[in-house]
């Protein structure tokens, strides 16, 4: 073996080396496809909402949690419920204020429409019907966005898997087009592939972990809803039984 023979693969490493060593996040998405480009792309934006969602729902749902807390107390401490009324018309900022008073907002136009001989089961059904049709809507704000978490978690995968399947596609056409099957003509198409496969799995990773939890604390929440529903109805009940 000659000096030259020596030499060449000594020269063909150090091209290599300066060819495939710049394998920044930035250089990959800069030097990448377009479709590529606007794959990663989208998956930052979905991963970015996602994550605004998150911390306003973690947010929003400590804060309904200690508001129930603070309205249970008061609901159950003894006062009438005309005095809590008056107390809490104002301040129906959590749904289950919300239920209470739009229960007996319900009960009082009623009281002033009616002869009191009127009370009965037809009464008691507008109010539980009321807190029913409250108790959906109010649910229905606390569940906004989820969808769109659980949308993420289960699409963002398969987009990333389109960047992936279009980077190894430009790999395989570099190889064609060179002739050369060597690591410098490779590695860049089949980098951005990986590199869209793990964004797409960091966009959807949190946002199905997000739905899950949400979901759960959701479906506890609705529950304690559901059950100071049937408590009020209980004890309406008894109170206009005793009117008649």
């Amino acid at each position: 073996m000659n000096e030259d023979e020596m030499a060449a693969p000594i020269v063909s490493s150090t091209q290599l080396s300066g060819s495939v060593g710049d394998m920044s996040i930035w250089s990959l998405l800069v030097d990448a496809d377009p479709v590529v480009q606007f794959v990663m792309v989208l998956l930052v934006a979905a991963s970015l909402w996602c994550w605004a969602i998150i911390f306003n729902k973690i947010g929003l749902y400590r804060r309904v949690d200690a508001k129930a807390d603070e309205f249970e107390n008061e609901f159950w401490s003894g006062q009438s419920l005309d005095d809590l009324y008056n107390k809490m018309k104002d301040k129906a900022d959590h749904p289950m204020a919300s239920l209470f008073l739009t229960a007996m907002g319900e009960l009082r136009r009623s009281a002033g429409s009616s002869a009191k001989g009127s009370f009965g089961p037809r009464l008691h059904e507008r109010i539980d019907q009321v807190m029913r049709v409250t108790l959906n809507r109010e649910v229905n704000k606390l569940e906004r966005y989820l969808g769109f978490l659980a949308t993420v978690g289960s699409t963002a995968p398969f987009i990333g898997l389109l960047g992936t399947v279009w980077g190894i596609m430009g790999s395989f056409q570099a190889i064609a087009q060179s002739s050369d099957t060597s690591l410098a003509v490779v590695a860049p198409g089949i980098a951005e592939a990986l590199f869209a496969t793990a964004m797409g799995l960091l966009a959807a990773i949190p946002a199905v972990v997000a739905y899950n939890k949400f979901s759960g604390d959701m479906a506890r929440y609705a529950m304690r809803l559901e059950g100071f529903v049937d408590e009020f109805n209980a004890i309406l009940s008894r109170q206009l039984e005793g009117e008649q």
